[in-house]
């Protein structure tokens, strides 16, 4: 049985802040490869630890009332820059999971201003997470500078 076995696998992108993971997920086109590059850019000028999980499949796994992620095996810093290509970052095995990040479609109303309690986390594998909701009209530098400050 491989070490991957045991983890459930999730369609989104990670990274780490400081010591909280960060799970962003949404559709296809979203943003989310591009918002996990501009928070790993903003972190840096920030002079605050910042290092990609995982891009578009991560693997999770509750443990203690927390939950791990991690990247898919063999993929380790490797995030697609659209229009660019598969490029090289600075990564980090895994994480503990502390936010979950939902990117909405351009297609979607936009996210209330002040979400109700139950839109404001969301559970995964038994674990309760709080969840911030970003609208598709956002840029992925005005996304990554609102994560940053809630973080």
């Amino acid at each position: 049985m491989s070490a991957i076995a045991c983890w459930t696998s999730l369609h989104a992108t990670a990274v780490v802040v400081g010591e909280q993971g960060l799970i962003v997920r949404g559709p296809s086109g979203a943003g989310k490869s591009a918002l996990a590059l501009a928070m790993l850019s903003l972190a840096r000028e920030r002079a605050l630890f910042a290092a990609l999980i995982g891009d578009d499949r991560v693997f999770l796994r509750a443990s203690a009332e927390r939950l791990l992620l991690r990247g898919a095996p063999g993929f380790e810093g490797l995030i697609e820059r659209r229009f660019e290509g598969v490029i090289a970052v600075d990564h980090e095995a895994s994480a503990v999971t502390r936010l979950v990040v939902e990117l909405t479609g351009a297609d979607a109303p936009p996210p209330d201003r002040m979400p109700e309690e139950n839109e404001r986390f969301t559970e995964l594998l038994g674990v309760r997470l709080p969840r911030v909701t970003l609208a598709a009209w956002q840029g992925p530098l005005d996304r990554a500078d609102t994560m940053l400050h809630i973080l």
